[in-house]
């Protein structure tokens, strides 16, 4: 926990050297030590409450209490923070912070603040709130929180607080930002990007023809840790492309380079299992030998009615169809969920066609930008905006809701269409939910159980426009 300490920021508001150390309760001890402190302060000193501060959170398991320790090991102060919501979504509070009045002019205060923040981030938390006594108000502003009004406990007024969390936001940035500056230069030759109304989208239509193109590179540090599975990934990632689009893919070409020849087999063998999984023949390509690691693939289908990213309206309801199957792939726990590995052949092919049957009027697949990050695309180059519902959004249970949206999921399908559009057939695993809608106003917001909305990511994710 002394990274908790460090982010307390002893510099900035004057601690001694030896003040307090900020780390998570261990023990009735340490538990007893800090109720009893809140129990002074908010019984017996302000009254707040009659007899006992104590409630269900203090019950719940997931709780998590973050204490100040003096040097003599004495808590000075502490504060906890708790999920709101059952099952957990994210959504997570801070509550009962309290400082021992021997040390309210240590800085104890705002360095619990503080390190609640940094937990909540390490945990990642995607709505983080806090109901603080009006008169504190202006210490959580100063820290960088939100005021949203006023209300009242135990009939004094307090202030309802939120810590800005730019989880998804940062993920889009960090993946898909660059996109619009970056590929600009060539827009200087007719169709460029694609034709009129394709711009953005994970395939391309080729002029006068039914052929659907895609292409995917994988990230060259996973090309070198894990081979078979950087393989298995770039016929996967491929698929999906061609799926989103409602193109039945027919063949693929790879361009493959490794440093050594151990190496390179391990990449063949996962491509080579994938093709034969997905029953799509690899045609060609470019094998490089004794040269730093990279894999790129094109992928190559046929649709007489390719599906737009950019065709939704607002008003139109979104769905996401994933596969919750699986688990975390060993390695990028968070990153990435593997369900397609276990998969038959012949579910594999099934769900390839799922969004040609689905037939709905947006579509795009789910890439490294996350399940956030790719709606923005999908609304951006619709011209809309999008707002999802928290707990409507289909997501496997040993997968936190923050990990959920901003991982590469494996397979999973965001589609916007009319209202009472019916779910498509889906093989068991795999769950197909409306959560979400198109809206006038752009950028993507999460809605929530108690009806707030928050910004996931604003205004447009990669810069390219409107298809």
């Amino acid at each position: 926990m002394e990274t908790l300490s460090i982010l307390a920021g002893t510099r900035s508001h004057a601690i001694p050297a030896a003040g307090f150390l900020i780390r998570r309760a261990e023990g009735d001890a340490d538990l007893t030590a800090y109720r009893r402190l809140r129990h002074d302060a908010f019984v017996v000193d302000q009254h707040l409450f009659s007899g006992s501060d104590a409630d269900d959170v203090d019950d719940d398991p997931r709780t998590v209490v973050l204490v100040a320790v003096a040097p003599d090991a004495t808590i000075v102060g502490g504060v906890r923070l708790s999920p709101r919501h059952e099952p957990d979504i994210g959504w997570w509070a801070g509550s009962r912070l309290v400082v021992s009045p021997t040390a309210r002019t240590s800085g104890a205060g705002p360095a619990l603040i503080r390190a609640a923040c940094a937990h909540a981030e390490s945990a990642g938390v995607l709505r983080f709130d806090a109901t603080v006594q009006r008169r504190h108000a202006a210490m959580f502003t100063a820290l960088g929180w939100e005021d949203h009004g006023d209300c009242l406990v135990g009939g004094q007024p307090h202030a309802r607080m939120r810590w800005q969390l730019d989880r998804m936001q940062r993920l889009a940035e960090a993946t898909k930002s660059f996109l619009g500056d970056a590929l600009a230069p060539l827009r200087s030759v007719p169709g460029a990007l694609g034709p009129a109304g394709f711009v953005g989208d994970d395939g391309v239509p080729l002029p006068g023809s039914d052929l659907v193109a895609a292409c995917d590179a994988i990230i060259p540090s996973m090309v070198e840790r894990d081979p078979e599975w950087a393989g298995w990934c770039s016929v996967l990632v491929n698929v999906n492309d061609l799926t989103a689009m409602g193109a039945a893919p027919t063949g693929l070409l790879d361009a493959v380079g490794a440093p050594t020849t151990s190496l390179l087999t391990r990449i063949v063998r996962g491509i080579a299992r994938a093709s034969q999984a997905w029953q799509v023949p690899v045609l060609g390509g470019h094998t490089q030998l004794g040269v730093p690691a990279s894999l790129a693939v094109t992928a190559f289908g046929r649709t007489s009615s390719p599906i737009r990213a950019g065709g939704g309206s607002a008003g139109d309801v979104v769905r996401l169809t994933a596969d919750l199957a699986g688990d975390w792939r060993p390695g990028h726990h968070d990153r990435q969920w593997d369900s397609s590995s276990t998969r038959s052949a012949v579910d594999l092919t099934e769900l390839s066609t799922l969004v040609a049957r689905m037939a709905p009027r947006a579509a795009k697949d789910v890439s490294m930008a996350g399940v956030v990050g790719t709606m923005g695309m999908l609304a951006e180059a619709s011209g809309t905006g999008a707002e999802l519902d928290v707990v409507r959004i289909p997501r496997p249970a040993v997968a936190d809701m923050g990990a959920w949206l901003t991982c590469f999921p494996g397979y999973a399908m965001l589609t916007a269409d009319r209202t009472g559009t019916p779910a498509p057939r889906v093989p068991s695993g795999v769950v197909s939910g409306e959560c979400g809608v198109l809206t006038a106003q752009r950028g993507v917001r999460l809605r929530w159980p108690d009806g707030v909305t928050t910004t996931a990511v604003a205004a447009d994710v990669t810069g390219l426009g409107r298809a």
